[in-house]
């Protein structure tokens, strides 16, 4: 009995060795691995070590050295474009004063255009009036009050007609003197003048005024007029064709100081001279 427990127990401690040595073994090769694991990566049993701050160094800031060349090439630049800036602004300062000059001339013609519309119906200026005194005032101050004195009492062609028809008789008629009546028969019965000259009887005058008015020539129908027996007793005639012909010639003016621009170009350098005193 005792030798059969003493066997038993002499093959388990003959199992239970190797086992023991393989423990040994597998424990001795994991404290290798651990040591190795903990030398290679400590990260996995305990925090890393911070590492090292690389030592920064500030950053040299190279020295600005002006390039001479590059300013002045930039000055030029913009000297360029100033001086083109100055020539732009300096062209539409042309064109606006060549502009306003048009507009002005332009107004001026309307108005002296409509001014003798007025006078050859027969019709006050109206506005008109305060106009002319503006624009050619200053330049032509006889013409415009000639205008408009002639305005404020108009001579219509037709008038002219009319009024010439009705003194035919009296520019016709002789002087009462017998003797000087008897003179302007013998000289009216044989005429004499050059070929080709208007005809001095009074008869042959008096026709050619009237084609002459036909015509708007009331300057050479006057000049036959004036020349006629009678021409003293139609004063009246007279006063209104000389008033009729002088407007006329003072509207003439202004409407060729209006296409010329000199009425534009007196008004603006009156404006001028007015402005430091206002």
């Amino acid at each position: 009995m005792s030798d059969g427990m003493d066997t038993a127990q002499g093959a388990q401690r003959s199992r239970m060795g190797p086992v023991l040595v393989i423990a040994v073994i597998a424990f001795a090769i994991g404290l290798a691995l651990m040591a190795y694991a903990s030398r290679n990566a400590p990260g996995l049993f305990g925090r890393a070590a911070a590492p090292s701050a690389a030592p920064t160094t500030a950053p040299t800031v190279a020295p600005i050295t002006p390039d001479v060349a590059t300013l002045a090439l930039r000055e030029a630049a913009l000297a360029a474009q100033l001086a083109n800036l100055e020539a732009r602004a300096a062209r539409i300062d042309g064109e606006s004063a060549q502009a306003e000059s048009n507009a002005g001339r332009a107004e001026a013609i309307l108005i002296t255009f409509a001014a003798r519309r007025a006078l050859d119906r027969g019709v006050g200026l109206g506005y008109l009036e305060g106009e002319l005194r503006r624009r050619f005032g200053a330049a032509f101050p006889r013409e415009v009050n000639g205008v408009i004195r002639d305005s404020r009492a108009p001579v219509t062609l037709e008038d002219l007609r009319e009024g010439l028809t009705a003194a035919a008789p009296t520019l016709l008629a002789q002087k009462s003197d017998w003797w000087a009546g008897i003179g302007s028969e013998l000289r009216s019965l044989v005429v004499i003048h050059r070929a080709g000259t208007p005809s001095p009887l009074p008869s042959d005058r008096l026709a050619r005024a009237r084609r002459q008015l036909g015509t708007g020539n009331v300057e050479t129908a006057l000049a036959e007029v004036e020349r006629l027996p009678g021409a003293a007793e139609a004063s009246n005639w007279i006063a209104a064709a000389r008033r009729y012909v002088e407007a006329r010639a003072a509207l003439d003016t202004l409407e060729s100081a209006a296409i010329t621009g000199a009425a534009t170009a007196a008004a603006g350098a009156a404006r001028a001279e007015a402005a430091p005193g206002e």
